[in-house]
Order: C-alpha cells, then sequence, then structure tokens
C-alpha cells in the first residue's frame, strides 16, 4: 500500500490550505483520513471518514477543517480553513486498508507532509 500526500505548505493565520492524499495498492480499504504530529507531540487525529462517510475528528478542528474522499474511494481530502498556529506540524494521510503492513497490521501511513502556520 503506499499513500502519496499533497498540498502541504506554509500559510498566514487565518489562510487556508487543502491536503489531498492518493492510496494505491490497496485490496479493500475501510477509513482513511489525517493525522498530525507536533514536534515535541504525539501524533493525534485530526479527521478520518469511513467508506460510508462516517466522520470521527477532533474537537479542535470541528467547524474549521472539512474531510473528504472522491467517489473511487482512494482519495482523501483535508480542507483547512481559519488556520491557526496550532495546527502547524507533520500531516500524515493514513489508512485502514489490507494488505497488512510488513508488522501485520492493517494501519497504514504516509510520508508526512509539513504545514506550517506564520502569526
Amino acid at each position: 500500500v503506499q499513500l502519496e500526500e499533497f498540498g502541504g505548505g506554509l500559510v498566514q493565520a487565518g489562510g487556508s490550505l487543502r491536503l489531498s492524499c492518493v492510496a494505491s495498492g490497496t485490496i479493500a480499504m475501510s477509513s482513511m483520513g489525517w493525522f498530525r504530529q507536533a514536534p515535541g507531540k504525539q501524533r493525534e487525529l485530526v479527521a478520518t471518514i469511513s467508506n460510508s462517510g462516517v466522520i470521527s475528528s477532533d474537537d479542535s478542528v470541528k467547524g474549521r477543517f472539512t474531510i473528504s474522499r472522491d467517489n473511487a474511494g482512494n482519495t482523501v481530502f483535508l480542507q483547512m480553513n481559519d488556520l491557526k498556529p496550532d495546527d502547524a506540524g507533520v500531516y500524515y494521510c493514513y489508512c485502514n486498508a489490507r494488505p497488512r503492513t510488513l508488522s501485520g497490521g492493517y494501519d497504514h501511513w504516509g510520508q508526512g507532509t509539513q504545514v506550517t502556520v506564520s502569526s
């Protein structure tokens, strides 16, 4: 499974960015989404979306970030509006899919894309 991310960058506080991630090599995929990690902090959930459209998201992004998937189901988007300095970090694309990873699980990760928000 490969996850290729696009769209990170530098933006001023209050600005917008759109992230996208394309999955390939999956046999069956259930959910896709985004996590982020700021320096010195643990990786945390931003938002995920299931095949049926059920969305889970962190309270800090509700009303500002929108997650969606394309009709084919192998691309996930994250529209980020009203960005704040606390939103900065490396954003990782995630999917839960077959086949298993080398470690035996079904959670796959992209390489990450940097989001920087200047105040």
